[in-house]
């Protein structure tokens, strides 16, 4: 369930104005919604790369811990491909890669190696009969593309998705969150909520709590209301507290 953006920016305007603190305007709202889901969801892959202790390489998530995995699956569609072509545009990072065996009728996760690698184990007899069970695949840029935008998947037979091969790619593709919006009609020269016109976060329901602090955090410095982050820091500190309990 998604997070309701009405909802966050209630929340948001009780803590601002408490004591007087200040307002914060619908487009001001919307600017900072759009960036605290943003920074929340650049988040996981921090995390995820602290795991693997790969600092730098979101590119490539094959491996994604189960509570991030969880948070992350409105973001995740699978998409086929073929092996040696372009990956799905606009996509913010790579999940599993999956490769369906058309002459066993199964499905297989392939394991990332980079090209020096997979050179060795297709030269040689041996491994080359392991690739039946654990393919492997690499990626490459693609022209003025940022990191990388192709992929070539091999198993014992070699390359996958080429012609005549009975094997077939789909990927896991990581798109980044759609655009936030508090959606309004001004009646009276006041900004009443128009859900026809707004649009949810994309975080998952848990997020709720976060948002709110990082977007009065967010208020606090780019309004230079210091006061709205003294409110934001006791509220993740409060929710520190009840983590623990």
């Amino acid at each position: 369930m998604a997070v309701n953006v009405d909802a966050v920016y209630q929340k948001v305007l009780a803590l601002a104005n408490k004591e007087q603190r200040g307002y914060i305007t619908p487009l001001e709202y919307n600017l900072m919604a759009n960036q605290a889901q943003l920074d929340i969801f650049e988040q996981y892959f921090y995390d995820i790369n602290q795991q693997k202790r790969m600092p730098g390489d979101v590119g490539s998530i094959s491996y994604i811990p189960e509570h991030i995995r969880y948070k992350l699956l409105p973001f995740i569609s699978t998409q086929s491909v073929n092996g040696g072509q372009d990956l799905p545009m606009g996509f913010f990072a790579l999940g599993r890669v999956l490769v369906h065996q058309g002459f066993a009728n199964r499905v297989v996760e392939a394991r990332k190696v980079d090209y020096n690698e997979a050179s060795d184990l297709l030269a040689s007899t041996f491994h080359r009969k392991g690739l039946q069970k654990t393919p492997i695949y690499t990626t490459s840029p693609l022209g003025n593309v940022p990191g990388f935008s192709r992929i070539i998947v091999y198993d014992q037979r070699g390359q996958v998705g080429t012609t005549g091969s009975p094997s077939g790619v789909s990927v896991e593709a990581v798109s980044k969150p759609s655009k936030v919006e508090w959606g309004y009609d001004v009646i009276a020269e006041k900004a009443l909520y128009n859900a026809s016109r707004s649009t949810n976060f994309q975080l998952h329901q848990s997020e709720e709590g976060p948002l709110v602090i990082k977007i009065l955090e967010l208020a606090g410095i780019t309004l230079n209301k210091p006061g709205i982050v003294q409110i934001a820091d006791q509220e993740e500190l409060k929710t520190i507290q009840q983590e623990k309990q």
